[in-house]
């Protein structure tokens, strides 16, 4: 891949002597620039639709740190709400949703031929994106994997285990099978129109694939994640696409030989030496610093941060964090991140 991308050359399998940089929910509530253009915005949901409040807030990150990516402001919960689904965020405790727990609530979605209308601001943020960003910075667009956008489909929120989508699973199969029919379709469509907007990059957030046991995983996690990856690459054989089944244990390895992902990210819990060993042979890998670190700082940062290069650096990697940095995060530990990566 001819490029000056860092980013691009590491997904390309290259080696870097410094590994390109971004952060899972880069921009987000620990900027207080991002705190006050969402109270411009006024809800969370007002901002995702705004595009130029939303390539806004995609850009501020930018210009305080210069990250080597820059990912799509928006959340996983648009397809739903796209599908027909009613979705509102309560301040401070997350995402509602109306419930998918039998076949005459999966029967009132709509059609997935019919969700660009209600997405097409996002499209327009990601135009505007691949217009304003720095030519040496790519751009991320994403989608929340199928099984983690339908436990909240079927939940009406989060939940630490997924038991209702489970219970589902076990009582219904039929309307379970049904609702990820009617996602993974509909994600395929919705991650078309970014990359034909510009994005240069997809991710795949599959941060509930480790509540899944190890058949179900198979099923829910890596087959539909095989649909949506060989639908694009029917069309982009070359697209990079990240995938992030975060706490699948074991069961990275089976993810990465069955889905045809380019990259994979790693949750925090997962050893850079496993990964160094297991998977980075294989592919670029992503990760995987303990957010809890943009919190603490200092020496601890620093150590942690110098732990993962110094393991990860001889083969194709993109320093990032386990998962997204909390609101409570300081930004001056971004910088001194940064500094300890890039010297």
């Amino acid at each position: 891949m001819k490029t000056d991308k860092l980013l691009l050359r590491a997904l390309s399998g290259e080696t870097l002597p410094i590994p390109p940089v971004w952060l899972m929910r880069q921009a987000g509530r620990y900027l207080p620039e991002y705190r006050a253009t969402r109270a411009k915005a006024g809800s969370f949901l007002d901002l995702c639709y705004n595009p130029e409040l939303a390539i806004e807030v995609t850009m501020q990150p930018m210009r305080r740190y210069g990250f080597d990516a820059a990912i799509l402001f928006a959340d996983i919960l648009l397809v739903p709400q796209a599908l027909g689904a009613n979705l509102t965020f309560v301040q401070g405790e997350g995402p509602r949703l109306s419930t998918i727990t039998n076949a005459e609530d999966l029967a009132k979605l709509g059609s997935v031929d019919d969700i660009h209308a209600t997405l097409s601001p996002i499209y327009e943020t990601v135009r505007g994106l691949a217009e304003t960003l720095p030519p040496e910075t790519t751009l991320i667009g994403f989608a929340g994997a199928p099984w983690t956008v339908a436990t909240y489909m079927v939940a009406g929120r989060g939940t630490p285990d997924q038991a209702p989508a489970r219970d589902l699973i076990a009582r219904q199969p039929e309307v379970f099978d049904a609702l990820m029919e009617k996602i993974t379709a509909a994600t395929i469509g919705y991650l078309e129109k970014q990359v034909e907007a510009g994005a240069e990059v997809i991710k795949l957030f599959d941060s509930w694939a480790g509540t899944l046991n190890w058949e179900d995983f198979a099923k829910y996690s890596i087959a539909p994640t095989k649909r949506i990856v060989d639908a694009l690459h029917a069309r982009w054989p070359n697209l990079p696409i990240i995938g992030f089944p975060r706490g699948a244990g074991t069961g990275y390895e089976a993810y990465i030989a069955q889905t045809g992902i380019t990259a994979v990210a790693l949750g925090s819990t997962v050893s850079p030496h496993f990964a160094k060993e297991r998977l980075q042979p294989k592919l670029c890998v992503q990760g995987n610093l303990d957010p809890l670190f943009m919190v603490v700082g200092g020496d601890p940062l620093v150590r942690a941060t110098q732990r993962i290069v110094e393991i990860l650096k001889d083969g194709p990697f993109i320093f990032n964090l386990g998962h997204g940095i909390t609101p409570d995060a300081d930004p001056k530990n971004v910088d001194l991140m940064l500094k300890t990566i890039r010297g």
